[in-house]
């Protein structure tokens, strides 16, 4: 597998400040596949050196020769999707049809929106006697999770490109050739030296250094709540704007009326897609006490399809694989009942964890309250209507959930009252300009769409 061996900073790629690498490895089969530099925070300073000096020409660019640069972003990833499907494939373990479907080609939708958005928003508004100006925020410091390599990056820098923003990213250490791939994708589309940087390495060093630096206005992070955090702490005592998308435990509320089987059906593969890693995955099924136990008979057998190893992957290195099978292990002890799967690996070679089925859940089980991270559904019963929601509300997360019941009415009147960032009625298809984000400890801000683009600006007024 092909990989840079420097950092792309200000439009070339720069040997890096130290000699230390980190290794990538293929989680399917456990082998190393590539070489990166392990960023320093001399790495950083460069490239946030390279984004400040880029960022007056890039900012006073017209929006439409900015939409024009992410139109042409848009093309050079579809024209390479191929590429990209194979990287994801061997540095997350993806099966290959997901991560051609989703990996590869959501982000396009994702560039494509932006370069629609970046066309025809409003950067200028008359209210009264004042004329407000919504301008670019500055230098941009973002820091990408590894679970969805290429959607994460676009999903940040594509707004932050149309705002106007300059931008250093941080990928994260696992799937740092995917980055690369992008990197080399901003130079094809022609974008301007400085305004798109690349510093591989490890968070507590080169994210660390990003986060902290001086000359860097926003931290967009996706990752971990507590990292979020610390993350926010440091931004904070900057007076440094943040936008967090972190964890979650989304609940996928089955209403008595609804289609039993389908909501059954559709809530395993939400869980099962991208092997459980994916941190709005509605992980907590709610069921009423009267169809309970047919809807866990319905989830074992939806479950039985995804075979490791063909529809579901590894996680994505050996600490995570450890991690979830040791959340299943702490959900036996604590009563709840194995219907599928179990913590046993079901493959001798990779980093796989059996899809996993629990019953007989109660709302403060460790399971139904903590992210796992991973292919394992918590199933929980309700007596009624209150008690589901008492339930779906009872985590400190919001970031996500499903709805189902007998007519979207009943169901968007359910939904209205979860504390959640947002909702699936019925089986509600995916939104690339719907905004996505949490409430509670799932995140500050919104990504996608309008709301995402709105994150990267900033507010000034004339009166006159």
């Amino acid at each position: 597998m092909k990989a840079h061996d420097g950092m792309y900073i200000g439009g070339e790629w720069r040997r890096p400040a130290g000699t230390d690498t980190i290794a990538v490895v293929n989680p399917a089969d456990e082998q190393v596949i590539a070489h990166v530099p392990a960023g320093t925070a001399a790495d950083v300073d460069d490239a946030v050196r390279a984004a400040r000096a880029a960022f007056p020409g890039w900012a006073a660019t017209p929006p439409a020769e900015r939409a024009a640069r992410i139109g042409a972003l848009r093309d050079v990833l579809a024209a390479r999707k191929d590429e990209i499907a194979e990287t994801v494939t061997a540095e997350l373990g993806s099966p290959l049809p997901m991560s051609q479907m989703v990996h590869a080609g959501v982000p396009v939708l994702v560039a494509g929106s932006y370069a629609e958005l970046a066309a025809t928003y409003a950067f200028e508004e008359r209210h009264g006697n004042s004329t407000v100006f919504l301008e670019p925020v500055g230098v941009v410091g973002a820091i990408t999770p590894w679970n969805y390599p290429l959607h994460q990056i676009v999903a940040k820098v594509a707004p932050a490109l149309a705002a106007g923003c300059t931008v250093v990213l941080k990928p994260a250490e696992d799937t740092p050739l995917t980055a690369q791939l992008f990197a080399e994708a901003t130079a094809e589309a022609g974008l301007p030296a400085g305004v798109f940087n690349l510093v591989t390495g490890l968070g507590p060093v080169a994210g660390q250094a990003l986060a902290a630096h001086e000359d860097v206005d926003l931290v967009s992070f996706t990752g971990s709540t507590a990292v979020g955090k610390r993350i926010g702490a440091t931004a904070g005592g900057a007076v440094k704007r943040v936008a967090l998308e972190l964890g979650g435990k989304s609940a996928n509320v089955i209403l008595p009326g609804a289609d039993l089987a389908k909501a059954v059906n559709v809530g395993v593969a939400n869980v099962m897609s991208n092997s459980g890693q994916t941190c709005s995955a509605w992980t907590r099924m709610l069921v009423d006490a009267d169809r309970y136990e047919e809807a866990v008979a319905l989830a074992a057998a939806a479950v039985a399809k995804y075979v490791p190893g063909e529809r579901v992957g590894p996680l994505v290195n050996a600490k995570q694989q450890a991690r979830v099978r040791g959340y299943i292990e702490k959900g036996i002890e604590e009563g709840a009942r194995v219907v599928a799967g179990g913590p046993g690996a079901p493959l001798g070679t990779g980093y796989y964890v059996s899809p996993t089925v629990f019953a007989d859940v109660t709302p403060e089980m460790t399971i139904a309250q903590e992210e796992i991270f991973g292919p394992v559904i918590s199933i929980l019963k309700y007596e009624d209507e209150d008690d589901a929601l008492r339930i779906a509300n009872g985590t400190v997360y919001g970031l996500a959930g499903a709805v189902w019941a007998g007519d979207d009415a009943e169901a968007v009147a359910f939904a209205r009252r979860m504390d959640t960032g947002q909702v699936d009625i019925n089986g509600g298809r995916f939104n690339p300009l719907a905004p996505f984000g949490g409430y509670k400890q799932s995140g500050v801000g919104r990504e996608l769409g309008r709301h995402g683009l709105a994150e990267y600006l900033q507010t000034k007024s004339l009166q006159f």
